[in-house]
């Protein structure tokens, strides 16, 4: 499977629906995205902490209200023919994409302020329980997420510059997750094997080099999460 990194995010503005449009366009099978509460309880679509480098507007996603976010240009920073293009809401997303959603749990802290919760009541709302992933480096969420919707499948991400237990995956059993969402460096093959042993499957992050994917995907990993699709769809020959 190829999933956009939140969405075409190589050719169009990321996280935005200009980005997710075109990942369809290109034929991915799924999208990955970021999703965090604004200060007015809105669940958004962004990955940074700040609105800053998308945006301009120097502030926490956590301080600014939807009222503010909706008026705010996310576009214009990749290119003049995207002004204009606006920080989604992921009920928005979520309507407007028919196909996976690989929706990432954007926290930082145990105490995530709701939005787990908050993600479940959307997802739900949008009747898209069916095409859903949550994941999340933050266990707490994870573990949540497992309290709170025990039937939609969660992923846990990992990445080579965290502590051993963290980066090895060692917490996966105790969150029930689905899947093991790996940093792609730490995607050896007798890990994958391990892996997918135990019930897993595995998705690798983020993946630009065709010839990567194939040899990720020999390995035995089963999605891979991209910028570019359209690239990863045209070359990797598997």
């Amino acid at each position: 499977m190829v999933l956009g990194h939140r969405g075409a995010s190589a050719e169009a503005p990321e996280n935005t629906l200009a980005a997710f449009s075109l990942a369809l366009q290109q034929g991915a099978d799924g999208i990955e995205l970021d999703a965090q509460l604004c200060a007015s309880g809105e669940v958004v679509v962004v990955h940074d902490a700040s609105l800053a480098r998308t945006t301009g507007f120097a502030a926490p996603v956590t301080h600014a209200s939807w009222s503010v976010i909706r008026t705010l240009d996310a576009g214009s920073w990749k290119s003049g023919r995207f002004r204009g293009e606006r920080i989604p809401l992921l009920l928005e997303v979520l309507e407007s994409f028919p196909r996976l959603v690989n929706v990432e749990l954007k926290c930082d802290l145990a105490d995530d302020a709701g939005l787990t919760g908050e993600v479940v009541r959307v997802i739900r709302a949008a009747k898209a329980e069916d095409r859903v992933l949550l994941s999340s480096f933050n266990v707490a969420c994870l573990w949540r997420a497992r309290l709170l919707a025990p039937r939609m499948p969660r992923a846990l991400l990992f990445e080579s510059e965290q502590r051993w237990p963290l980066r090895s995956g060692l917490l996966a059993p105790l969150l029930g997750v689905a899947a093991m969402h790996p940093e792609h460096v730490l995607a050896l093959p007798r890990r994958v094997s391990r892996w997918r042993r135990r019930g897993y499957t595995v998705g690798c992050w983020t993946v630009d080099d065709p010839y990567l994917a194939a040899s990720l995907h020999q390995s035995g990993v089963e999605a891979v999460i991209t910028n570019w699709p359209a690239r990863i769809l045209a070359r990797w020959n598997v």
